[in-house]
């Protein structure tokens, strides 16, 4: 099918009564990447016809300005207007950006009869005057839509370094909106966290995130976790070296300074609550495995806060 024979489907959809939403209106922002509009009340004439192309196959602009499409397509005379094309019209003061955006159904004299959405909070058609024509587009070349799903988005920015979205779970949150932002800054797109055919482009193209020399040679303020590791290494090598200690006392026990260290050791030792039922060979063992259980564990920290993964 067409996007007008598509369009025509709709003929009658009218938004919700009162505070209701109608369903079939938001899956419409949802089909163009605008999935975070709640309400149908937004205006929804190019999430409309936006709807339409992308259900026919072809690729729209993935805006809510009805303006975008004089940028779509290719550029047609009204006196060759069909059926079918798409026309955009002014809306309130000349110089807005306001606009409404539709399909043409037939022209008769100086009004052209549009069937588009948001006419009358409905699908409905429409008569304009060609006085607010802004231009008429028709698909041309139009490259097929691109297909570029949430989940697409949060891993291939995971890939590329921005680990602010968090886990790739196909729903868009603070942080995958958090990540998009942030890759739309360094690529000098439009700062709004939607998914849109400029952001699926820039995507494929993109290359890995740079990270600043103070970030990949730094280390992480006030982290609790390098603060434990590292307590858990002094814990660990002091348990070593007594635990080696006690299990070299019987061949150092005539040198009277090894044989006072080593007592003196064994007392602070003894005095952690039930180390004196471990044998020394275990201690030495598990505070060997607790070592590198810490370097693991701060090395992954640094990692992480080096190739940007963490703050």
């Amino acid at each position: 099918m067409t996007p007008y024979q598509i369009a025509q489907t709709y003929l009658g959809t009218l938004e919700g009564p009162g505070p209701e939403n109608n369903p079939s209106i938001l899956k419409m922002y949802d089909s163009i990447g605008q999935s975070h509009i709640e309400h149908d009340s937004v205006a929804w004439c190019a999430a409309f016809v936006g709807h339409c192309l992308e259900e026919a196959g072809l690729q729209s602009t993935r805006k809510l300005t009805a303006r975008s499409y004089l940028k779509w397509g290719i550029e047609v005379d009204l006196s060759e207007a069909q059926e079918g094309d798409l026309a955009v019209f002014s809306r309130g003061k000349a110089s807005s950006w306001q606009g409404h955006v539709g399909f043409i159904r037939k022209i008769e004299g100086k009004f052209l009869y549009i069937l588009g959405g948001n006419q009358g909070d409905a699908v409905s058609i429409g008569r304009y005057p060609a006085a607010r024509l802004l231009g008429i587009r028709r698909a041309g070349q139009v490259t097929p839509k691109a297909t570029c799903s949430i989940l697409d988005v949060q891993t291939r920015l995971r890939a590329l370094g921005y680990y602010e979205v968090g886990v790739a779970d196909g729903v868009i949150g603070p942080r995958t909106r958090a990540g998009i932002l942030a890759f739309r800054a360094d690529r000098s797109l439009d700062l709004v966290p939607l998914i849109d055919t400029e952001l699926c482009n820039a995507l494929r193209h993109a290359p890995p995130r740079s990270v600043d020399l103070d970030r990949k040679t730094g280390a992480p303020r006030e982290s609790r976790i390098l603060k434990s590791a590292n307590q858990q290494m002094g814990l660990g090598l002091v348990g070593s070296f007594s635990s080696l200690l006690m299990l070299l006392e019987p061949l150092v026990s005539n040198l009277e300074t090894a044989q006072g260290l080593i007592a003196r050791t064994l007392s602070l030792l003894r005095e952690i609550p039930g180390s004196q039922f471990i044998p020394a060979a275990l201690l030495f063992t598990l505070c060997v495995c607790m070592l590198r259980l810490a370097f693991k564990a701060r090395a992954a920290r640094l990692d992480d806060h080096r190739t940007g993964k963490t703050p």
